[in-house]
């Protein structure tokens, strides 16, 4: 058994560029450490021996739910934190961790990643994403064949969550355009299949428009968004923004900037977060419109989760610059500028 009562498990394949860096940033806190190899032909199984306390081979079935199951079924203890290969832990809480697990019996972790995310300029940029992560598997188990979702073993899923006290960076989304197309196309076919087998739902039509759009399927992307959205019951659930914003982006991407911005202004008291915001801005900014973007640019900046924007936060403080540089309120400008400065800073970026 491990110091504090949680497993760490992770279902690897061929991974030996992460996963050796992966398990040496969690051995300091004490978890139990299992990793499920669904088929590896590199050297990923002879690394992880050297730092997990299990290693246990799955036959892969196209089904990540199962393998993450799996590997939940073979923990030691009852409380699981998933995470990926390509993630790998900055800090943990674990006498925060400890008391949380008593506090909150019933309810799901949510785990705080940053992800390195490539551009299509190229450039690499940080988003903050909050997802759960840990939960009693007495009481949950991973549902979905592909971009799983931890469900309540009632079928539910839940609202009622808490913020872990741990830090995650995931380095798995700086692929290369090729790489990126690959992992795409193999999402899609598991995603299709899923589609045939059980029949449309909300956020099955999301997970294939986000592929498609970054396929720049745009005519594909939009028809599934649009059919997500309409058979969306609860907008308090996060993919709803993500599947809002993809749509206008799509919109955007094939000229049809109005309804990219109808689109957001409808949806907007739905789904209000410091990113959606940000994100109607933008739009804003692609119909013309300065002022009404930079109030939303603004607002954007005050929102009780604004850190959820990593590294986009910065992005918007430039815009908000150079629009006032724009209306020539250049003190304004500068009181922005500072700020600019300062999330430079508390993001660890060098100044150019």
């Amino acid at each position: 058994m491990s110091k504090i009562p949680v497993s760490v498990c992770i279902i690897a394949k061929d991974e030996q560029m992460h996963i050796g860096e992966c398990l040496k940033r969690l051995q300091p806190y004490g978890f139990e450490i299992v990793v499920t190899d669904t088929g590896s032909t590199d050297h990923t199984k002879q690394i992880a021996s050297q730092y997990a306390d299990k290693v246990i081979d799955f036959s892969w079935n196209d089904n990540f739910s199962t393998a993450r199951n799996f590997c939940a079924d073979h923990a030691s203890n009852r409380y699981i934190l998933a995470i990926d290969c390509d993630e790998y832990m900055e800090k943990c809480d674990t006498h925060v961790l400890t008391k949380q697990l008593r506090t909150y019996p019933d309810m799901a972790g949510v785990l705080c990643v940053e992800s390195f995310v490539r551009c299509s300029d190229g450039r690499i940029s940080r988003v903050k994403d909050h997802v759960p992560r840990l939960y009693d598997k007495k009481k949950f188990a991973y549902r979905g064949v592909i971009h799983e979702q931890i469900l309540s073993r009632r079928g539910n899923i839940s609202h009622k969550n808490f913020l872990l006290p741990m830090k995650i960076t995931h380095h798995g989304y700086a692929l290369s355009s090729e790489q990126m197309r690959l992992k795409q196309e193999r999402n899609l076919h598991l995603l299709y299949h899923v589609l045939e087998m059980e029949g449309e739902s909300a956020y099955l039509c999301f997970q294939i428009g986000q592929s498609e759009l970054v396929l720049e399927n745009c005519a594909k992307a939009i028809t599934f968004y649009e059919r997500g959205i309409s058979l969306v019951t609860d907008h308090r659930l996060l993919y709803v923004h993500n599947m809002v914003e993809g749509l206008a982006k799509a919109y955007v991407m094939t000229g049809r900037e109005k309804d990219a911005l109808a689109l957001m202004e409808r949806h907007e008291p739905l789904c209000d977060s410091a990113r959606f915001v940000f994100y109607h801005a933008n739009v804003l900014m692609d119909n013309h419109e300065p002022l009404k973007a930079l109030v939303k640019y603004v607002k954007a900046t005050v929102m009780p989760d604004v850190d959820m924007l990593g590294s986009e936060l910065l992005y918007c403080y430039q815009h908000i610059i150079d629009l006032y540089h724009l209306f020539g309120e250049d003190d304004l400008a500068d009181v922005f500028r500072r700020k600019y400065r300062e999330c430079q800073e508390k993001l660890g970026i060098d100044s150019e």
